[in-house]
């Protein structure tokens, strides 16, 4: 890379060993069941992230499906595979500044999911028509979320008391 790099930057492999069980985590969450939601006591569906982003191609809710899918899926791995990056390389200062704001600007949107989930319960509960259950995969895919941000916090941290001081 361009520019100056940042002294070798002391690994602590807590910071990997909390990204490796935030990935399996993430995998297991987007897998398994998020939602079971019931109908007037005769239909019951049960989805996971990726039955209900298939579920919603399907319906023809095309761009609701690509939200969910960049938010639920490409965002939280994209997050996690730069701070993978970030605990393994030196990476230069403006560099590293900017995948520091990149992920924080990124944290803002991991706990989405789980909002969502959250409120159709709530709503089905509410509405008498239906009623809906948050299953292990959304309790899965939160630590995935809340283990990422400790990651994170650690390894920026030591990513900034290796950075040159100007």
């Amino acid at each position: 890379m361009l520019g100056v790099m940042t002294p070798q930057v002391k690994r602590d492999f807590s910071s990997l060993l909390l990204l490796t069980l935030a990935a399996v985590l993430f995998v297991c969450g987007i897998l398994m069941p998020v939602i079971t939601v019931s109908q007037m006591f005769f239909f019951k569906d049960t989805f996971s992230v990726i039955s209900g982003i298939e579920a919603l191609w399907n319906e023809r809710h095309r761009t609701l499906a690509v939200i969910v899918l960049l938010f639920s899926i490409v965002f939280p791995a994209f997050k996690l595979s730069l701070l993978a990056v970030l605990w393994a390389r030196p990476i230069s200062d403006p560099a590293r500044k900017n995948l520091i704001r990149l992920l924080g600007w990124m944290g803002k949107w991991s706990m989405l999911d789980v909002f969502v989930v959250a409120v159709t319960v709530v709503i089905a509960k509410l509405s008498g028509f239906a009623d809906a259950q948050a299953r292990i995969g959304i309790y899965l895919f939160g630590a995935s979320v809340l283990i990422t941000m400790i990651a994170a916090w650690r390894i920026e941290r030591s990513q900034q008391a290796a950075a040159p001081r100007s």
